[in-house]
């Protein structure tokens, strides 16, 4: 049973790593294609949406964009992005910014490097709140129950004889 009170913590710990990892990996991709300089002209060939929630009263909605654009080196390259304008349609043209590599990274955001930057921190912000209650939660559950035995047999249990 003590292990549940450790595993559950590492498991939503390793969750929110693995989260952080993500969101730093993603803007670091978008700063990169911003600071390349290299920029093409794109076509939205197709938005969607995705919902997600408890189908009740906490639904969400999130507005994808797959885009399709030739770099430089006359490859064609299409990409999905989340969360992007609303004003955007198919057949919409755009202007994308892109980093060449073996793998190209491509965004059809407005460089805003500050507000990349705020997103980002905030974010990180939040999981470094719920990695530190994890963190928080297993020291003092180490800490209670290292001090008052829950759940040992090893007590001595104590009979008052009747007069």
């Amino acid at each position: 049973m003590d292990a549940l009170f450790y595993v559950v913590p590492c498991l939503i710990l390793a969750g929110v790593l693995f989260v952080g990892y993500r969101v730093t990996r993603r803007s670091g991709e978008i700063r990169a294609a911003w600071n390349s300089g290299l920029t093409a002209e794109g076509r939205c060939l197709r938005t969607f949406t995705t919902t997600y929630g408890n189908g009740r009263d906490q639904v969400r909605t999130m507005l994808h964009h797959v885009y399709e654009f030739t770099a430089r080196d006359g490859r064609v390259v299409r990409f999905e992005e989340e969360s992007g304008p609303a004003t955007t349609v198919e057949g919409d043209i755009v202007t994308v910014h892109y980093a060449e590599g073996a793998r190209i990274v491509a965004t059809a955001r407005r460089p805003s490097r500050a507000g990349l930057a705020a997103s980002t921190v905030g974010v990180l912000a939040i999981l470094g709140v719920v990695a530190a209650i994890c963190v928080g939660f297993m020291i003092t559950y180490h800490d209670m129950s290292s001090e008052f035995p829950f759940g040992d047999d090893t007590t001595e249990s104590v009979t008052i004889e009747g007069s």
